[in-house]
């Protein structure tokens, strides 16, 4: 199968699915081609099935702000047209489905035809999407697709009760790769952040209000109050600043919690981690989570979104209401204790096995054989 993928190419979470997916389609034959504004940033190694395509938008006076709909609509077109795609995957709908829809329309004209499948992430819905200055577009956009797919149960609901959505909306959920995010042996690094052997916490994100950051470390201030911890924070964002601020207020930044930055090889950290806090308000999935199961790092978190769909409240860790630090507190004392933290690793990777990459994947190519099928009946 010829597979064109278009995504955001940056460390949130529908780029890196949209990448990881592309690389595995590729390990299994098919040619994945990769039509963005600049190389994802997980596409870090070389397959020949593997290729990247660079949209350019080409700079005019004119424009205040580059027309990135209409280059990208452009050049879905010519890499369909030259190299013979089978299927369309557009990750996040805006702006990605009302462009392929525009390819879809140019290419007609020209006798080909290729099925679209809009794969649904988050906050293409439940943010950007319900704005009335998008809303019209992305309900139609996606009602024109071939396929549409939605990284959770909640996410399909939500999409159903915001948008007028006559198309089915198949529940694909995010995947792990289990060979790369898995437990490793990194005991000189541990003794090194945690040389009393303190329990270790950790918290990836890209520091936005929806993540809650704060909460995150008023709930570590919480444990430590009662244990021995410390705090790791992988990732940057517009919050950081503020949560910098929060951590000296509280005496919390000279040793006890580390900004560690935007960092490529995550897993490195989780396979120190004790427990993972995820105290977001809002997750369609919650990938950051998932990544952590799979180096058996059980999970603290909230009951928002798809995030109970994935973190089983006491089997994989514990959920509670968004902003109820104090419960998060006691649950995180409760999982860290000597006598359950080994039992709740083990089924923190237990159910991330569920998730693994040889799992999912078949999912979405039965879904572009389902599309590619129903474009062949119609002709």
């Amino acid at each position: 199968m010829n597979i064109g993928i278009v995504c955001y190419p940056t460390f949130g979470g529908s780029g890196v699915v949209a990448t990881e997916l592309g690389k595995a389609l590729a390990l299994k034959g098919h040619r994945v081609h990769f039509i963005t504004y600049s190389q994802p940033v997980r596409l870090d190694f070389f397959n020949e099935n593997l290729f990247y395509h660079e949209v350019y938008i080409p700079p005019y006076p004119l424009f205040q702000f580059p027309p990135y709909e209409l280059a990208l609509a452009s050049k879905m077109v010519d890499i369909v047209q030259n190299e013979k795609l089978d299927v369309l995957h557009v990750h996040y709908a805006i702006p990605h489905a009302s462009a392929a829809y525009m390819a879809k329309q140019i290419l007609i004209t020209k006798g080909i035809r290729v099925p679209v499948i809009t794969t649904l992430h988050g906050t293409d819905i439940t943010l950007v999407g319900k704005d009335a200055s998008y809303e019209p577009v992305v309900t139609f956009s996606i009602n024109q697709s071939d396929g549409v797919t939605a990284v959770s149960a909640d996410l399909r609901r939500e999409t159903y009760e915001y948008f007028a959505i006559e198309k089915d909306i198949e529940v694909i959920p995010n995947f792990i790769n289990l060979e790369r995010f898995k437990k490793q042996n990194k005991s000189h690094f541990k003794a090194a952040i945690a040389p009393d052997g303190e329990k270790l916490l950790v918290h990836t994100s890209n520091f936005r209000s929806v993540k809650r950051v704060e909460d995150v470390v008023h709930i570590f201030d919480g444990v430590r109050k009662q244990i021995p911890a410390k705090l790791l924070l992988v990732g940057d964002g517009p919050d950081r600043p503020r949560i910098e601020k929060i951590c000296r207020d509280l005496g919390l930044l000279s040793n006890d919690v580390r900004f560690l930055g935007k960092l490529e090889a995550v897993e490195e950290v989780l396979s120190i981690a004790d427990l993972f806090l995820m105290p977001s308000e809002k997750e369609s999935f919650g990938l950051a989570a998932l990544e952590a199961m799979s180096c058996e790092v059980p999970v603290i978190s909230t009951n928002a979104g798809g995030i109970p769909e994935l973190n089983v409240h006491g089997v994989t860790g514990m959920v509670s209401n968004v902003g109820d630090v104090a419960d998060m507190v006691k649950n995180s004392l409760y999982v860290l204790e000597d006598d359950n933290l080994p039992r709740f690793k083990e089924a923190a990777r237990a159910r991330a096995e569920e998730f693994a990459v040889d799992n999912i994947v078949p999912r979405y190519e039965a879904c572009y054989q389902r599309a590619i099928d129903a474009q062949l009946a119609a002709v």
